[in-house]
């Protein structure tokens, strides 16, 4: 493996920005790359997201590794010591914007793919750079997994180069109450709504959430609040919107995360409404994605055949073979929260990397971590049906 251009593609991904719906250039830096790196076939879906197909000669399953292409931007006000898109190297470093979430994890995945050689290889190996995970995690995935139909997937989201066996699934909760209208002046005349949400709210802030054995606890985080007529000049609101982003657990369904809300008796007195939020996003292609802001918690048992071959991958190439879970969303929401099909988690750097100042990545890290791809694909498309 040419550890040299696979630290020179990850700078070239990072050149280009790639926020949701516009990962237009970045996705043809990828196409190019699967192209001049030996993949059997390689193309562009509906939605714009890339996938590349490696074919072996041999009979076997069919494993898919995705990585998502889209970046969160820079935050206003925030001051970087290395230039976002430079892709600068410092102290076996690699700096800027999503190099560790995750077009690291992207490059490593496609040159480990590219190692394989496709006269021993069993199945076929699929690699996709997914679009607009950032915001609806697993829509764009639906649409590669319904083409490729993997039997197992990995998702390269970081995991320290161990193996992650769940992940926490997210929900956006959008609540409202609805008051009154009238002059500031005179505010016994109306129903303030932002009065009744401030009610809502404390319940929100003091709901006991469940907890699990490998993801934790459930966590939920306030996004934001906004009144109407806003600006409100001399009015006192009639209407108040909230949102919170809930992080799931297995098990949890749409009903049950609104159930704690609805159900609970401080708030009996109260006018207001829970429901789940409705995404709708435009990626670069023009194709609308649209759906419920719902993506369920996952959990694979440790004595699966998945597990038990991503451990023995791993420890032949020298890594970490202990198991955990994500803390965030990944677009294994989809792929085993949905379409319940057996997914690993494995990838470069650390979960709190992500969408911070001065985004990093170990410059071992992304070279062990094609390695672990290289294995991972070896040891998983050896699984007995």
């Amino acid at each position: 493996m040419d550890f040299n251009r696979l630290i020179a593609f990850t700078q070239k991904l990072i050149h280009a920005a790639s926020l949701s719906g516009k990962e237009n250039v970045v996705a043809q830096f990828i196409l190019d790359e699967m192209r001049a790196n030996g993949f059997s076939s390689a193309s562009v879906d509906a939605n714009g997201s890339v996938i590349g197909i490696l074919e072996g000669a041999l009979p076997g399953p069919t494993v898919l590794l995705d990585a998502h292409c889209d970046t969160v931007g820079i935050a206003p006000g925030s001051t970087w010591t290395h230039d976002p898109f430079g892709g600068e190297i410092a102290e076996d470093k690699l700096y800027g914007r999503g190099v560790a979430d995750m077009k690291g994890a992207l490059a490593a995945m496609l040159y480990g793919i590219a190692s394989l050689d496709p006269a021993t290889l069993r199945g076929r190996v699929a690699l996709s750079a997914t679009v607009m995970e950032e915001v609806m995690e697993g829509v764009a995935l639906k649409s590669v997994i319904e083409s490729i139909q993997p039997d197992y997937v990995i998702i390269g989201e970081a995991t320290n180069l161990r193996v992650n066996r769940g992940g926490r699934g997210r929900v956006e909760i959008f609540l409202e109450t609805i008051g009154i209208p009238a002059h500031s002046s005179s505010p016994q005349m109306g129903k303030n709504a932002v009065h009744a949400m401030t009610k809502v709210i404390a319940v929100m802030e003091s709901l006991p959430l469940p907890e699990h054995a490998l993801l934790g606890p459930a966590v939920q985080t306030l996004t934001d609040i906004i009144s109407d007529p806003y600006p409100g000049y001399s009015v006192v609101p009639s209407r108040c919107r909230v949102t919170y982003d809930r992080r799931l657990l297995p098990g949890e369904t749409p009903q049950s995360a609104l159930a704690l809300i609805q159900a609970h008796p401080a708030l009996s007195d109260v006018e207001f409404s829970a429901s789940i939020a409705q995404g709708e996003h435009v990626t670069y292609t023009g194709v609308t994605l649209r759906g419920e802001k719902f993506f369920p918690a996952w959990e694979l048992p440790e004595d699966h055949a998945l597990v038990r071959a991503g451990q023995k991958a791993l420890a032949n190439a020298g890594l970490p073979v202990e198991t955990g879970a994500y803390r965030f969303c990944t677009n294994a929401a989809y792929s085993a929260g949905v379409a319940a099909i057996p997914t690993l988690g494995f990838g470069p750097g650390h979960e709190e990397d992500a969408h911070v100042t001065d985004e990093c990545l170990r410059l071992q890290d992304l070279q062990d971590a094609a390695r672990g791809y290289f294995a991972l694909v070896q040891a998983v498309t050896e699984i007995k049906s």
